[in-house]
């Protein structure tokens, strides 16, 4: 089977990491174009042996793109084509089906409740999201949450599926070894309480909750803010206005898959902290939680559907919490009371293996290569997502 999958960029970024892993487990010959950027996980994809194109697309509205990919497609003699992200949906879509391809299949990694991709959700973005979804064949959703949302918003509910995003249980598993080379590293002191926070220092992820928070913690708490973004001259400001600059480390992004790029990877981070907070109210998937509980830690969080999604018990070292800066100071010290646990992988983190997703979405593509109905969604199985 040949399948191009068609992304909007190639930065370090949940998506764009989601799909490097992916392709380490999907039995399929793919390829990869990137309308934009073509960044450390173009690279990452390029070392893994995936071919990787860059079509230089200027903007939004570079319409001379477009008969580029479709004579790319055409060229490539390819069976499926796979969109993800909001602009590569709209252009990848319509260039397949203009090359001739008719099994088209779309990833919604980020729609919220009130924007999609950090976009505020306007009418004139969800009609045009709807425009291009009616070129596909199935629109895979990250979350049934994310699929409730996109029925709601008139999307078929025959053309939704759930393939939730997957990790890598064994980069994630917690190293005592590597716990202590990074904090060596980083200069974080033995003693430290690290607290720690992954994702886009974007006003959306209300990080600045998790620096107030910090001021309200004993002195030996550490915030360890790793990823890249707009919010990070504000986040700096803060720190300082609180008091605690000298206590918060910005580590810049991480990849999540060795790149041989300096400094330590994400699961290394992982090692080095003793909790993640995640502030965010709004999530599609969340997927820094459930790598947090891979690596064995306990969370604190205002927003996952993919623990909200399974029983309690699935991820017992999860708490949610409502509410701002005080709550989530209150909810760190309550974490660090109960003592430390072991740090092993809780059902939850099983539950999301890549393996499990990548089978998945292979269903998927099979029934949409052979134009049979797509797998139909059964009742929720006890962790909630719709069996593989």
């Amino acid at each position: 089977m040949r399948v191009l999958h068609i992304i909007t960029g190639l930065g370090v970024g949940g998506a764009e990491q989601q799909l490097r892993l992916l392709l380490r487990h999907l039995p399929a010959d793919c390829d990869v174009v990137t309308l934009t950027n073509p960044g450390a996980v173009a690279d990452g994809l390029a070392a893994d042996g995936v071919r990787v194109v860059h079509l230089g697309m200027a903007g939004n509205r570079d319409l001379a793109a477009l008969p580029r990919l479709v004579r790319l497609i055409r060229s490539g003699g390819y069976d499926l084509v796979h969109t993800h992200l909001y602009r590569a949906c709209l252009y990848g879509r319509l260039a397949a089906r203009l090359a001739g391809v008719r099994a088209i299949v779309a990833t919604e990694h980020s729609l919220n409740a009130s924007r999609l991709e950090g976009r505020p959700l306007t009418a004139g973005v969800r009609a045009l999201y709807l425009a291009g979804e009616r070129l596909g064949r199935a629109t895979v959703a990250v979350s049934p949450a994310v699929a409730g949302r996109l029925v709601r918003w008139g999307v078929p509910a025959a053309r939704v599926q759930v393939v939730p995003n997957g990790i890598d249980l064994a980069r994630f598993r917690f190293d005592p070894a590597r716990r202590h080379l990074v904090r060596r590293r980083l200069g974080l002191p033995d003693h430290a309480h690290v607290v720690g926070a992954v994702g886009r220092l974007h006003p959306g992820k209300r990080l600045d909750v998790a620096v107030r928070a910090l001021a309200a913690l004993p002195a030996d708490h550490r915030l360890l803010l790793v990823g890249a973004g707009p919010e990070e001259d504000a986040l700096r400001r803060t720190a300082r206005d609180a008091g605690v600059a000298d206590r918060v480390l910005f580590t810049g992004e991480r990849p999540y898959l060795p790149d041989g790029g300096p400094g330590p990877d994400l699961p290394s981070l992982a090692c080095a902290m003793d909790v993640l907070v995640s502030p965010s109210p709004e999530e599609s998937f969340g997927l820094a939680v459930v790598e947090a509980l891979a690596c064995g830690l306990p969370v604190v969080y205002a927003s996952c559907p993919a623990i909200e999604d399974l029983p309690a018990h699935a991820a017992p070292g999860a708490r949610r919490v409502s509410g701002g800066a005080a709550a989530f100071a209150r909810a760190l010290a309550e974490t660090r009371a109960r003592g430390p646990r072991p740090r092993t992988a809780p059902e939850a983190a099983h539950h999301y293996d890549i393996a499990r997703s990548a089978a998945r979405l292979m269903d998927v593509y099979a029934a949409t290569l052979s134009r049979q109905p797509l797998p139909a969604p059964s009742s929720p199985s006890p962790q909630g997502v719709t069996p593989s």
